[in-house]
């Protein structure tokens, strides 16, 4: 079995592959106080209560945008995996050309992402990732990764509205009925839900305009499913984007893929 790990600033994103079949899969919070005996604890217990055991793990890739926990997970895939991870850079053979300035700076978890859907969609396309930042990746139809945007996530606009007024409080992240809020976490939950979606299909919009055509836009990501059905632009889901990514990568440097 694949050992796919997926760390990101405010989750990690992990899941076991049979061959391409995703067996299990979970999600921890990101914890840079953890240690790598902690996460490897939390990690072998899940397996097992998912009724495999560790020494079926014969393979591992990690992907990671908080460097912090990189060296972490390494040791932990390796003391409790017995597996060396491969690390996810721009030096994998991606499928994909680099066609952006400084391609060291693309976060691992974007590349990771763009890998997946070109190789199932081998077309131009807006992949959308709703984590803790919303990042806007552009692919074109013959597999150049254009570059995109990133605005703030739809968590941390939640958490500043609260923290840096004095009245507002801390909301939860559901579709409001109306877009006219009756009180203030109505009106809040509006302003972040709908607002949100504005966003994304605003900068669908003009991503479309610079390529001169339409792209299939696909999205993914902790929050996808809240902001899908409101936007005007977004056609699919597509919830494992990221561990199908992982697993693809891990078989191309294989030379299986």
């Amino acid at each position: 079995m694949l050992l796919a790990i997926d760390i990101g600033n405010t989750t990690v994103l992990w899941g076991l592959f049979e061959r391409q079949t995703l067996k299990g899969h979970w999600r921890l919070a990101t914890d840079p106080s953890r240690t790598a005996d902690e996460y490897g604890s939390l990690f072998v217990s899940l397996v097992r209560n998912a009724g495999l055991e560790p020494h079926q793990v014969t393979g591992a890739i990690l992907s990671s945008v908080v460097p912090s926990l990189t060296s972490a997970f390494e040791h932990m895939v390796e003391t409790c995996f017995h597996r060396l991870p491969l690390i996810v850079s721009p030096d994998l053979d991606t499928g994909l050309r680099l066609s952006i300035t400084h391609p060291y700076e693309i976060g691992s978890d974007r590349l990771v992402n763009a890998v997946a859907a070109y190789a199932q969609y081998r077309t131009t396309l807006i992949i959308i990732d709703f984590g803790t930042a919303t990042t806007l990746c552009t692919i074109s139809e013959s597999g150049e990764y254009l570059g995109g945007a990133i605005a703030p996530g739809l968590g941390i606009s939640a958490d500043a509205l609260s923290s840096r007024t004095a009245k507002l409080p801390k909301v939860d992240l559901v579709r409001p009925k109306s877009a006219i809020g009756k009180d203030t976490i109505s009106s809040m939950q509006s302003g972040l839900v709908f607002g949100h979606a504005g966003l994304v299909d605003e900068m669908v919009h003009r991503i479309q305009a610079e390529l001169g055509k339409k792209a299939t836009v696909i999205a993914t990501g902790g929050l996808a499913s809240l902001i899908a059905p409101e936007s005007r632009t977004i056609q699919e889901v597509k919830p494992f984007l990221t561990l199908e990514g992982l697993e693809l990568l891990y078989r191309r440097s294989r030379g299986d893929a």
